[in-house]
């Protein structure tokens, strides 16, 4: 682990939604970053923090973060890193003049992920990609998102398996948590007695920024992964966790003890480096029928395990298992400070951040 001899200065973009209050509850004692910055829309600028949110969060406000005055994101900002929690509808246009400014912006919006030079990250899947933002014109300052929270999840339990047999195809049907939606996201007259069978853009998410995560980056441009996907996805009276169901064909023939030892071996370069938020284990193998279940598994490893059940021939395809993941944590906020870690341990300096 690297040692950080004083606390990073962080601001955090649309810090009064539920992404952007889910950093703060990771941030608020996180061992290499301060939260210094608190940024949202107009109609918030000038309040105190406690005055502009509607805390939704299972642990109290933070006392030395309710007390600071939201700026706009039209402020001269301090901090060098900038977590974005920001609605898509506006993200693209501020990140950019954020990063112009010489800010590293680590994104939790869609706009960016498929740019050609800005890295869709997950650390224990593809940290070379990271090399990508010495190419980027944005001015002064970098680019970084992590992905969707159901693609997360599914590409955390594809890796091992790509990695040892290779992939062909995948067929996943998800149970998306309420969380997933944000606040106050979908009404409880919709939801209640019921499944919603759509969630807008999430399938296509799910269909393509796998294949830029799995694949590499040549030193010029990311190369793709040539593999299949189709994805189903639903939202469920869950409040947090996305449950997915997972068939794959592989391309090399394996016994289920050989995919399950390849999960539970598992581990990669932020497990090596000890960065603070990374799990030990990424992922969790349960041999239970049952399991795993959302309100079981979700909070393992502080929310930042992946775990996987289930796992059974496919008559069909080759192997199905269920996966889950906390969606608010490993696929939004807690994800996006990991690739800040990421970025500090292997470029810090370089970026003149240390």
């Amino acid at each position: 682990m690297i040692k950080i001899e004083k606390k990073i200065a962080v601001g955090i973009l649309g810090a009064t939604g539920s992404v952007g209050q889910k950093f703060i509850q990771l941030l608020s004692a996180h061992p290499w970053f301060e939260i210094n910055e608190l940024v949202a829309s107009d109609r918030s600028a000038g309040k105190k923090y406690h005055e502009a949110v509607n805390w939704v969060q299972d642990t109290a406000l933070p006392p030395a973060i309710a007390d600071k005055t939201v700026l706009d994101s039209k402020a001269s900002l301090k901090s060098r890193i900038l977590f974005s929690a920001l609605d898509a509808g506006i993200a693209e246009s501020i990140e950019k003049q954020l990063a112009a400014k010489g800010h590293i912006v680590i994104s939790n919006a869609r706009n960016h992920r498929f740019h050609p030079q800005v890295p869709l990250l997950i650390p224990e899947v593809n940290p070379d990609h990271l090399q990508a933002i010495f190419t980027q014109h944005f001015g002064d300052g970098h680019i970084i998102t992590n992905p969707n929270c159901s693609t997360t999840g599914l590409v955390l339990a594809l890796k091992p398996l790509h990695q040892r047999f290779g992939v062909r195809k995948v067929q996943v049907v998800t149970m998306q948590a309420l969380s997933g939606a944000g606040f106050p996201g979908v009404s409880s007259l919709q939801i209640m007695d019921n499944i919603i069978p759509h969630i807008k853009n999430e399938e296509a998410k799910m269909e393509t920024e796998p294949l830029k995560l799995l694949g590499s980056w040549n030193g010029q441009e990311f190369v793709h992964a040539t593999m299949l996907i189709s994805a189903s996805c639903n939202r469920v009276p869950v409040i947090d966790g996305h449950l997915e169901s997972v068939s794959v064909e592989l391309e090399k023939s394996a016994g289920a003890d050989e995919l399950i030892a390849a999960w539970e071996e598992f581990k990669a370069l932020p497990q090596s480096l000890q960065l603070p938020s990374a799990p030990r284990q990424v992922i969790h193998y349960f041999t239970e029928p049952y399991f795993p279940q959302p309100r079981l598994h979700r909070n393992l490893e502080g929310g930042m395990a992946v775990s996987v059940g289930r796992l059974r021939p496919c008559p069909i395809l080759d192997y199905k298992f269920h996966v889950l993941s906390h969606n608010t944590i490993r696929g939004a906020a807690g994800g996006a400070i990991l690739n800040a870690e990421l970025l500090l341990a292997q470029l810090g300096e370089k970026l003149g951040l240390l």
